[in-house]
């Protein structure tokens, strides 16, 4: 699974890892979060994040 890096603020979005502090359990792809998701760190939509190889 790709991961996915904010443009506004470099965060790393590892679907491994998912996103336990808002309820994205591990193994959750990046398509597949919430269209309301935000990035944890600083609140930038779904639409900021660019895969990265």
């Amino acid at each position: 699974m790709k991961k996915y890096r904010c443009k506004i603020c470099g965060y790393i979005y590892d679907p491994e890892k998912g996103d336990p502090e808002n309820n994205i359990p591990a193994r959750t792809p990046f398509e597949d979060l919430p269209d309301d998701w935000t990035c944890p760190i600083c609140g930038a939509s779904k639409e900021n994040f660019e895969a990265v190889a």
